[in-house]
């Protein structure tokens, strides 16, 4: 249990800045590349969790770089090499101010505000009518930015977001026309595995060059939300709850312990049992996703493991 990343403290050849995220680290060196590591720490509800779970970032990374390489003939994105499980290196870009959200199912976020009575959504309508987890007629677009104080996610319109000057209307209809490009392909990457692909978030940026670039992680358990496909509309017409591999899981337990991110609550007390339930969890997203057995990585000493891989890869670059 004890053998997780959940902090880095490296200093690479030509290092300039690092930049510490809820779950990834980032370190920007001198010739125009960026080195992530995927770190264990679990956030949810804008909250990174007091312990690490095994395995999790080398899943992460390694979905992430699975699904960017089989979407990088319709998207084009910043990653270059992943020299270690837990790492991907890639372009230096400058981030949109913006999380392209984009949902084909009635679930998570979206069901609790479909339950509080409102019926749209970052200035999208959602129809009368629906039951949580159904199909919304056609994928939205729920887009999120962050707040200028505080590490809170907020809902945004898209006519926010240009009135805003966050994104000119130019960069943004590549944004959504690269999100919904992407969101189909990880549909059907999802259907062949006897997934449905819910719902997801991707992030884009800029190269110094002014292409637009898929950047961070896609279509894994951290930005994603998957049903199983087989039984999905019996379970529905039956009012049942949806077998599902995401980490809503690990928020409706949160809330179950009465937890949601809010002022003078606490977080509840997570025994190695669970942690090691949701390290399972992950890594069956994992195999199913992928459809590839899961190799843990030697974890004996992840640290220098890590600096060993990067230090090998930057030298011949």
């Amino acid at each position: 249990m004890s053998n997780t990343i959940t902090d880095t403290n490296f200093n690479f050849p030509n290092q300039k800045s690092v930049y510490k995220g809820k779950v990834r680290e980032v370190y920007a060196l001198d010739n125009n590349l960026l080195v992530m590591i995927a770190t264990d720490r679990l956030s949810a509800f804008d909250v990174v969790m007091p312990k690490g779970i095994p395995y999790k970032g080398q899943i992460l990374n390694q979905i992430a770089t699975k699904m960017m390489a089989a979407t990088e003939d319709i998207v084009p994105n910043w990653l270059t090499a992943t020299p270690d499980p837990n790492v991907a290196v890639g372009h230096a870009c400058e981030p949109f101010k913006v999380e392209m959200v984009i949902r084909g199912y009635m679930s998570g976020h979206a069901a609790r505000e479909y339950k509080a009575g409102r019926r749209i959504l970052c200035g999208v309508p959602m129809p009368e009518g629906m039951k949580e987890n159904d199909k919304f007629p056609e994928p939205i677009i729920t887009p999120a930015t962050k707040a200028e104080k505080g590490d809170h996610d907020e809902d945004i319109s898209r006519e926010d977001i240009l009135k805003r000057g966050i994104v000119s209307e130019e960069d943004y209809l590549v944004l959504e026309k690269y999100t919904r490009a992407l969101f189909q392909r990880g549909t059907e990457i999802a259907a062949e595995r006897g997934l449905i692909l819910v719902d997801t978030k991707y992030e884009f940026g800029k190269t110094i060059e002014g292409k637009i670039v898929l950047i961070d992680e896609i279509h894994t358990p951290d930005s994603s939300r998957y049903f199983y496909a087989d039984g999905y509309q019996g379970r529905q017409d039956r009012g049942e709850t949806q077998k599902q591999l995401s980490k809503e899981f690990v928020r409706q337990w949160l809330i179950q312990n009465g937890f949601q991110g809010l002022e003078g609550q606490t977080v509840p007390e997570m025994s190695d049992a669970y942690i090691e339930s949701v390290s399972e969890r992950y890594i069956e997203l994992y195999e199913n996703i992928t459809g590839d057995t899961f190799i843990k990585g030697d974890i004996s000493n992840i640290q220098e493991r890590i600096e060993a891989n990067v230090l090998n890869y930057l030298e011949r670059v």
